[in-house]
Parts: C-alpha cells; sequence; structure tokens
C-alpha cells in the first residue's frame, strides 16, 4: 500500500461537504470523514480540502491544482465538471479534454489521484433525466483519462444506494449525511483501506407517499431550489461566488469537536450530523 500521510481533496460542493453539516454549521461531508479516518493510526496526517461549492472545471483548475502543484500530498481526489455538464449549455468533449489535460497535471506531482463519476441523478429526477446521456458520456470519457493516467475511479453511477430520494437533502443536488457516509465508505474501499461498515447496505423498507404530496414535494422544489438556481445562472451568478476553502492548508488533522469517534466494527451505522 501507498503511503497516505497527506490528503487534498479538489473540486466544488459535493467535495466540500454540503448538504452534510456540523453543529458549528461548517459543511464536513464524505472529504473530511475520508480524511478522518486515515489520520487514524497515523500521527501528524496532513489534510486540506480546497473545494468550493459552485465551481466550474476551469475555476477548480486555476484556483485548486496549482495549491496541490505546490503541496505535493501523497494523496488527492479530484472531483469536478459537474457544474458544468448541468448547465444549459456543454460540448462534453471540450469539457472531457480539459478534465484530462488538469488530472495529468495532477498526476504529475506523484501523488496517488482517485476521481469520481457522476451520480444517475435521471433515475431520480425527472427534470434531470435530459442531463443522462451528457453525464454517462463524460463519465466514460473520464474512466478512459484514468486508465491513461493510471488513477483509481469511485463510480458514483453505479452506488444503487444513492439513486434513492433518501441519500439526499431537500434541494436533491446534494447528499445527506449518511449518504456522504456511504461515498466516505466507498472511497476508503477503492483505496484499499480498512472499510468500518458496508455502503452497499439497502435503506430500510420506504413508506408509500400519496400522489398528491409527491406532486406538492416536487413543485415546491421547483419553486424553492430550480428557478432560483436558473436565475442565477441567467445572471451568470454562480453558488460559491464570495466563498473560500475551508481547508486551505495542508496542516495536521485534529479531532474536531462534535466529529464522531471513528470505531472499527461491521454493519452500516446511519451517519449523524
Amino acid at each position: 500500500m501507498r503511503a497516505r500521510e497527506s490528503y487534498i481533496a479538489i473540486g466544488d460542493s459535493f467535495t466540500e461537504g454540503l448538504d452534510d453539516w456540523r453543529p458549528d454549521g461548517s459543511p464536513r461531508g464524505w472529504a473530511d470523514r475520508v480524511a478522518e479516518r486515515l489520520a487514524v493510526d497515523r500521527p501528524g496526517f496532513a489534510y486540506a480540502n480546497l473545494a468550493v461549492r459552485g465551481k466550474l472545471l476551469d475555476q477548480v483548475v486555476a484556483e485548486q491544482i496549482p495549491v496541490a502543484e505546490q503541496l505535493r500530498p501523497d494523496l488527492i481526489t479530484f472531483c469536478a465538471g459537474g457544474n458544468d455538464i448541468i448547465g444549459f449549455q456543454c460540448d462534453t468533449d471540450d469539457l472531457a479534454a480539459r478534465f484530462d489535460a488538469a488530472l495529468a497535471r495532477l498526476v504529475a506531482t506523484g501523488a496517488e489521484v482517485l476521481i469520481f463519476t457522476g451520480f444517475d441523478l435521471g433515475r431520480m429526477h425527472l427534470l434531470l433525466r435530459r442531463l443522462r446521456g451528457r453525464v454517462a458520456c463524460f463519465n466514460e470519457m473520464m474512466r478512459a483519462s484514468a486508465e491513461r493516467h493510471g488513477c483509481k475511479v469511485v463510480d458514483l453511477w453505479a452506488m444503487d444506494v444513492l439513486a434513492d430520494p433518501r441519500a439526499w437533502s431537500h434541494d436533491r443536488l446534494h447528499l445527506n449525511p449518511e449518504a456522504h457516509e456511504r461515498v466516505c465508505l466507498r472511497v476508503l474501499e477503492v483505496l484499499g483501506e480498512p472499510v468500518p461498515a458496508d455502503w452497499r447496505t439497502p435503506w430500510p423498507a420506504a413508506e408509500k407517499i400519496p400522489w398528491r404530496a409527491r406532486q406538492q414535494a416536487d413543485l415546491r422544489w421547483v419553486r424553492e431550489h430550480v428557478m432560483p438556481y436558473v436565475h442565477r445562472r441567467l445572471r451568470g451568478t454562480h453558488t460559491g461566488k464570495d466563498y473560500l476553502p475551508k481547508r486551505p492548508e495542508l496542516v495536521p488533522l485534529l479531532p474536531l469537536e462534535g466529529a464522531p469517534r471513528v470505531v472499527r466494527g461491521t454493519g452500516f451505522t446511519p451517519a449523524q450530523g
């Protein structure tokens, strides 16, 4: 197993950790959860999370990759392009070429690099189903890039447990705490690290929701989340404007107040916080 004494997470809101909130209101997310587990039995383990919500691929490349090139950690997770994909227009071939060039830069640092496919959101969201082919095409080109550069891939598309509405927060675009924990477990599995639970554990049997209640929830989602997002994009405003990385420096990871204690064991326990 490669040495993993330092880790930098690069990306957008998925990697920043929305909507997995700590008691103080800051985002935790799968990347923090991975870092917390990697830090077990690794004194001095260093971690930085450069991800910022709403960032497009070119912004991630311009703002975050130079930091990783300078700091040269042992491990880098790289997930970007999702905000480009869900835009009004997207040339997936061009996006994939820019992603490949960015991945080459990260691999050149000597780090172990892990990338992620896009989610299969079309299985849940009727409004996003038109993007399903675009995401699938980009996924295949990212897999080709990973093979070309010798990187591992976390296949979010194939994680059936994330196709359940209960994996998502109220905006239906960000994972909830339990789903972030499942992604964390999948990342650890891909890395070959000890995994304390099985991310594949099915959700409990769901109660049937009346048709009218489902329609009301869908309309509320469109009104409270879809339309504001469309208005922001039309104005050229992105979610991450004025936000900064939550962990910009590669420093030792210390236990945070309110963070659950890591317990090695079996069986899946829903994440809290």
